[in-house]
């Protein structure tokens, strides 16, 4: 159940995202295509994060350590456009967009985090 509602809202989150920043776009915008879309996108990240995450954390451990984790942002920025590059209707039209995009979704994902649990 956490795991559907944490999913749920991810999508949600993405779709605010997408709504918010005009470098990111679901091109079915707020529909239920578009909530599906965003729904997928949500679990490709989850997957994405939970596969290429620690690998990616791991071998970018020293610039991480030295930017006092804020190399973090950049490594999320970058799930977050490998998202969009397999998700047909998910686009990342600039590398600020997916940075603001990926630190708005992180924040929102640890809040979410702490009231479910």
């Amino acid at each position: 159940m956490k795991f559907l509602t944490r999913l749920i809202i991810m999508a949600l989150t993405i779709l605010a995202v997408a709504y918010i920043l005009p470098g990111i776009v679901i091109s079915e915008g707020l529909t239920f295509e578009g909530f599906l879309t965003a729904l997928i996108a949500a679990f490709i990240l989850g997957v994405v994060n939970a596969v290429l995450g620690p690998i990616l954390k791991t071998l970018t451990l020293p610039i991480n350590i030295l930017t006092l984790g804020l190399f973090t942002f950049v490594i999320n920025a970058f799930m977050l456009v490998i998202v969009a590059w397999v998700i047909p209707g998910f686009q990342i039209m600039d590398f600020f967009s997916a940075f603001l995009g990926a630190f708005l979704i992180s924040v929102v994902s640890a809040i979410a985090s702490k009231a479910i649990s």
